[in-house]
């Protein structure tokens, strides 16, 4: 049987997986690993050090450093487009005929490139990426940031239209899929590759409610800041915090009581453990973009999930979490479920649900088959 190669542009350094890009990143390169693709990686590094362990489930591991410089932001193109070029980047990949596959448009400055003409090339978008830019605008306190993000939000809105160079478009939430298949050919919903392959649930209570995410960015933020100033504030139920760099503003809040706490840049193990020891993975999000890598860990590992609409919209999970959108009927679920265990009948609904729609072998296979 031939062997198969793919080039992988990543947007970053994949490992460790330890947020929501790179951790669809990682997963899909240890899938395609396992099922004998060849994989030639292409990493633009900025503070995530060089990965070893990358080199075992890769051919070969090439980084470029991202251009940081402040010029850039007068460029036409977005800055996170922009800063990811790489003349020595185009020399790797013109060394062969392998198909290509660009981890976001963060990473497509050279799809429209005519010297990769007659070569297989595949986008993964991860978000409709001006509309997630445009709702951090909204959530953003420091102005330069808040002016950053809008006029960044609209140089991707217009860039978004180089996916029209791309072989096939794999779209990671069904909702992504449509919008993008208003505008371009070939989009298929491959949805978000993650570390759990069954579904393992501890037995018994949990004493506490969890929160975590990546915390320095601003939707993230937010969410913690609502959990704590409209919901936990009013309850004496325990949350953790759980993340990396909470904000001054997050800790000040967090400060005012007694049974909420953070726990700031703690490892992707200890994060694992708070997931499934807790009694309730509380994870509302204020922007309905892509699909959430936290939420289906949480429904994989953890209890009793909680909710808000926008973090389930068109994902296929709404059946498996508890919905509220006011923090009112927040409160009043969060202290129903605090006092009972998980039925592991739900279990079984998970493990159906979640096999049938979310697993990386299948989710592989679709990849594989547009190579």
């Amino acid at each position: 049987m031939t062997e198969k190669h793919l080039h992988i542009i990543s947007f970053d350094v994949p490992f460790p997986a330890n947020y929501g890009g790179v951790i669809d990143v990682f997963y899909k390169l240890k899938a395609l690993h396992a099922h004998g693709i060849k994989i030639h990686l292409h990493c633009f590094e900025y503070g995530r050090a060089e990965a070893l362990s990358l080199e075992s489930i890769c051919e070969k591991v090439y980084y470029y450093k991202r251009k940081m410089s402040k010029q850039l932001l007068l460029n036409a193109l977005p800055f996170v487009v922009v800063s990811r070029s790489s003349e020595k980047l185009m020399e790797n990949l013109l060394r062969d005929t392998y198909p290509i596959l660009f981890e976001g448009l963060h990473s497509c400055f050279h799809l429209n490139d005519s010297r990769l003409s007659g070569r297989i090339k595949i986008v993964r978008t991860h978000n409709i990426e001006h509309e997630y830019y445009t709702n951090l605008q909204k959530v953003e306190k420091s102005v330069f940031k808040k002016l950053y993000f809008g006029i960044e939000g609209k140089k991707l809105e217009r860039f978004e239209k180089i996916l029209k160079k791309a072989d096939h478009i794999a779209a990671i939430s069904s909702a992504d899929a449509k919008y993008l298949s208003l505008k371009f050919n070939n989009v298929h919903h491959i949805t978000a590759f993650h570390p759990n392959e069954e579904v393992k649930i501890k037995e018994g209570k949990g004493d506490f409610c969890l929160y975590h995410g990546n915390l320095e960015v601003g939707e993230n933020n937010e969410a913690a800041l609502y959990l704590v100033n409209q919901v936990f504030s009013k309850i004496k139920t325990p949350l953790i915090i759980a993340g990396r760099k909470p904000s001054s503003e997050l800790i000040a809040a967090v400060a005012n009581y007694s049974h909420i706490s953070i726990k700031a840049n703690i490892n992707t193990q200890d994060i694992d453990g708070l997931i499934s020891n807790a009694q309730i993975n509380v994870l509302p999000t204020f922007q309905a973009t892509g699909i959430k890598l936290k939420l289906l860990v949480a429904l994989f590992t953890g209890r009793h999930c909680v909710v808000n609409s926008p973090m389930v919209a068109n994902t296929g999970l709404e059946q498996l979490c508890f919905i509220q959108d006011s923090a009112e009927s927040m409160i009043k679920e969060i202290s129903s479920l605090f006092e009972f265990q998980f039925d592991m009948q739900e279990k079984q609904k998970r493990e159906v649900l979640l096999r049938e729609n979310f697993s990386n072998d299948l989710n592989v296979k679709k990849l594989i088959a547009l190579l």
